[in-house]
C-alpha cells in the first residue's frame, strides 16, 4: 500500500502499533500533558469547545489522544488538543491516551494530518503548516503531498495564499473571507489595493467569481497606469496580455518592449512564492 494512501486513512496509519496494541495506552493526568509546541492550529472555537465538553460529560472521551514522553516525566500532546481542552472544561482530571515516543518531525506531521482530516485548520494555519514542514524538513511539494495524502496542486494553491498582505491574511484567518474569495487577490500587487478589494468582497458578500471580476478590473487599471508611466503610446493588446498573465500566475507581471523583442518580468515575494511559480510554469518539474 502506498504511503499516500496509508496516511490518508488516519492516525492509525502513522502509528500502526496503536492498532496492534504494541504501544502503551492508559489514563494520563491532564496536568502532566503539555501542549504540542508544533501545533499548527491556533484558533479554537469556544462554542464548539463547550459542545464537546458537554458531550464528554455525558459520554466520556470516546477517542484517545496521542502523546509523546517529554523525557522529564511529562508528555507532549501530539493529537487531540481540542479533546484535552474540552476534558478540562468538563472537569476531568485524566484522559485516555496512546503513548508513543516520536521525533519533532512526526509530531508535526501527525498534528497537521489530524487537523486536516477534521477540517479544523483555517486556510492560513494550513498553509503555514505546509511551509513549516517544507522549511524545517526539506520536503518538496511533491514529497509533502505524498506524506500527508494531499495533491501537489492543492498544497501549492494553499501556500500561494501566504503571498497575500498581512491585512488580508488576518481577514482570511478570521473567516471573514474564504480561500476562494482571497485567491484572486493575488493578482493585485499593491497591498493597500489588495486590502481594499478584500473589504469590498466582505462588505458586499461577493462570490469567488465576483472576486475574480473586480480583481481583473483593478489589475487592468494598475496595468494602464504603469503603461502611461512607461510607454508614450499605449498598446491595448499588451495591457490585456499583461493582465491575463497576472491573473494566471497570481502575481505581478510586467511586459517590457525592446528594439528587437522585449522581456517578461515575473515578480515573486518569498521563497514559497517562487516555488509556487516554478511549479505552475514547469508542472513536470525541473
Amino acid at each position: 500500500m502506498s504511503e499516500k494512501r496509508r496516511l490518508g486513512k488516519g492516525l492509525g496509519a502513522l502509528i500502526p502499533e496503536a492498532v496492534n496494541g504494541s504501544v502503551e495506552t492508559g489514563e494520563i493526568p491532564l496536568e502532566q500533558i503539555q501542549p504540542n509546541p508544533l501545533q499548527p492550529r491556533q484558533d479554537f472555537n469556544d462554542d464548539r469547545l463547550q459542545e464537546l465538553a458537554a458531550s464528554i460529560k455525558e459520554h466520556g472521551v470516546l477517542q484517545a489522544v496521542v502523546v509523546s514522553p517529554t523525557g522529564e516525566g511529562g508528555y507532549f500532546l501530539v493529537a487531540g488538543e481540542r479533546r484535552c481542552r474540552a476534558a478540562k472544561v468538563a472537569g476531568l482530571h485524566s484522559i485516555p491516551a496512546v503513548i508513543k515516543p516520536m521525533d519533532r518531525k512526526t509530531m508535526l506531521e501527525i498534528a497537521l494530518i489530524e487537523n486536516l482530516q477534521r477540517e479544523d485548520l483555517n486556510p492560513v494555519e494550513e498553509a503555514r503548516a505546509y511551509r513549516r514542514l517544507m522549511q524545517e524538513y526539506d520536503y518538496t511539494q511533491e514529497e509533502l503531498a505524498s506524506r500527508i495524502g494531499k495533491s501537489r496542486p492543492s498544497i501549492a494553491n494553499s501556500m500561494r495564499l501566504l503571498s497575500l498582505s498581512n491585512e488580508v491574511l488576518t481577514m482570511l484567518s478570521k473567516g471573514e473571507i474564504t480561500a476562494g474569495q482571497a485567491r484572486p487577490l493575488l493578482a493585485i500587487s499593491d497591498p493597500p489595493e489588495q486590502h481594499k478589494a478584500a473589504k469590498k468582497i466582505l462588505e458586499e458578500g461577493l462570490s469567488a467569481r465576483d472576486a475574480e471580476k473586480i480583481t481583473a478590473k483593478i489589475s487592468m487599471r494598475s496595468g494602464k497606469r504603469r503603461k502611461q508611466e512607461n510607454y508614450p503610446i499605449q498598446d491595448p493588446l499588451r495591457i490585456e496580455l499583461e493582465t491575463q498573465i497576472q491573473r494566471s500566475l497570481g502575481t505581478k507581471v510586467r511586459l517590457k518592449e525592446g528594439k528587437n523583442g522585449g522581456t517578461i518580468e515575473i515578480y515573486y515575494y518569498s521563497e514559497e512564492d517562487l516555488e509556487r511559480l516554478i511549479a505552475k510554469i514547469l508542472p513536470e518539474g525541473i
